[in-house]
């Protein structure tokens, strides 16, 4: 294998396996200088001008600190989109692309109201968006360094996002009202955090992980009442949970007045996804 894919697999920290370390190299490469795994198998990679030899450099720099690689290259893939990401927004996961997936499939083609309520990124809005053309998407965050990172991807991919700085457990201004509500909001117990990559906890944002280990369903319970405030009659919500809490949340919204509230699991195997009608 290349000289340059070794430096970077050599250079990374033991909390890398493998399998990891060969795909954060690959993708370093093909990414920043636009090398292929064709040209690195095949021995036959240009070589790096000595400004690209820099950049790498101080890549593997980052990389040795444990900076995780959607950081230092600032983007990530989501759903099929290139996505800004910097240490104000969480990392968009492949089981929350499981759940736009499954909002796409149920509720394409209609005219609908849509509200991402904790957009972090964008990465959900800005899919949803694309995805139903005919819908109008909303996009909240108490956080305005999220929201700038989202508006920036919602500009980057031609998604017509409206975005307002709003606090979830804060009662929604009067008059709001969407079909559909989708939230991946904080669900980490502080007592999980043991059992966490060192990566994350040294580098994304705490506040968009985290609730006290003594109310766990803290954000469900404020997007429930949410719910009630914005979604007209059978309207839906769409919630990502933590897979130890998934079906206390399902009760939470039957006990609420929700209709058919259920619990998905997700490619994994893990209660992930909440749905219920109100």
């Amino acid at each position: 294998m290349d000289r340059l894919y070794r430096q970077i697999v050599g250079a990374l920290p033991p909390e890398y396996d493998a399998r990891e370390a060969r795909a954060v190299a690959l993708l370093v490469l093909e990414e920043a200088f636009g090398i292929g795994r064709t040209e690195l198998y095949a021995g036959t990679a240009r070589a790096l001008t000595e400004a690209e030899a820099a950049r790498l450099d101080a890549i593997v720099a980052r990389l040795a600190a444990g900076e995780p690689v959607q950081y230092v290259l600032g983007e990530c893939s989501f759903c099929g989109l290139r996505l800004r990401v910097t240490p104000d927004v969480l990392i968009p996961r492949p089981e929350t692309e499981e759940i736009v997936d499954r909002v796409l499939s149920a509720e394409a083609g209609h005219p609908l109201r849509v509200l991402d309520a904790g957009t972090g990124s964008g990465c959900i809005a800005v899919a949803l968006a694309l995805g139903m053309p005919g819908a109008s998407v909303e996009a909240w965050d108490l956080s305005e360094a999220a929201l700038a990172v989202a508006r920036a991807n919602a500009e980057a991919c031609g998604a017509r996002v409206r975005f307002a700085r709003r606090d979830l457990l804060a009662p929604p201004p009067a008059g709001c009202s969407f079909d559909v509500v989708v939230s991946n909001p904080p669900y980490i117990c502080l007592r999980e955090r043991a059992e966490m990559d060192g990566r994350v906890l040294r580098y994304e944002p705490a506040s968009a992980l985290f609730v006290p280990d003594d109310d766990p369903l803290l954000f469900y319970r404020a997007l429930s009442a949410l719910g009630r405030a914005v979604l007209p009659a059978g309207g839906r919500m769409y919630l990502e949970t933590n897979r130890a809490y998934a079906r206390d949340v399902c009760a939470l919204m039957l006990a609420d007045g929700y209709a058919g509230a259920r619990v998905s699991r997700d490619s994994y195997g893990n209660d992930r996804l909440v749905t219920a009608v109100r």
